[in-house]
């Protein structure tokens, strides 16, 4: 039987982080700071030059000015979810093992911060679990960093938002701070609605290795 490898990514040792969880092969963080940086900061020159020998590698000025927009696109999107308090972002791409044609999915999993009112835990799970109108399959469940909570969403965008029309499904799961004044929400995105079972097996892998203290501090 082998072992899965895990890659311990840098941002664990980061004195400023605030859960720590393992993110499944397959998934691509976003890096927020380089996107979305201040013009002449050197996280915005950083992505210049990442991007300079794609747009010299474009077969035409049309090629470039498209690639061009796609990018300000997605930065405006991902200020959009920062916006909401949106603090890490990645894009997935996995193999649809179910499909006989072999194709690929494509998901986007983010975390993001909302206040709460000071509340214990355990009361503020229960608070999410009663007031997530429009959600289903909600479940309340101890999970090793504590209580959460998980539910799912289907959302249908209209023509005027310029969005595709196909459902959305989310699978959220709301996991109380232990300093009971915010939690943390774990979101799956995907198009790929028939595969509901499979997404809510990966979000709750996900959830399942989050912790609220540096887990190598811990250990040693």
């Amino acid at each position: 039987m082998t072992t899965p490898r895990i890659l311990v990514h840098e941002s664990v040792t980061d004195a400023q982080a605030e859960l720590w969880f393992a993110e499944p092969v397959g998934f691509m963080p976003m890096p927020l700071n380089s996107l979305l940086a201040e013009p002449g900061s050197s996280d915005a020159e950083a992505m210049r030059e990442a991007v300079a020998p794609l747009l010299e590698a474009a077969p035409s000025e049309l090629a470039r000015q498209r690639f061009i927009a796609q990018v300000a696109l997605g930065q405006r999107m991902l200020g959009a979810l920062c916006g909401y308090g949106t603090v890490h972002c990645s894009v997935g791409l996995h193999r649809d093992d179910i499909d006989p044609t072999g194709g690929h999915v494509l998901s986007l999993f983010t975390i993001s911060w909302r206040d709460t009112n000071v509340a214990p835990r355990g009361v503020t799970a229960a608070r999410t679990a009663t007031s997530a109108a429009g959600h289903t399959h909600i479940a309340f469940e101890e999970l090793p960093c504590g209580p959460a909570v998980l539910s799912e969403t289907t959302l249908r965008y209209t023509a005027e938002t310029g969005l595709p029309s196909l459902p959305l499904l989310q699978i959220h799961a709301h996991l109380p701070h232990p300093d009971c004044k915010r939690l943390a929400v774990f979101t799956v995105s995907a198009v790929a609605v028939s595969r509901r079972e499979e997404y809510r097996a990966l979000l709750r892998g996900i959830v399942e290795t989050v912790r609220f203290e540096d887990p190598l501090r811990v250990a040693a």
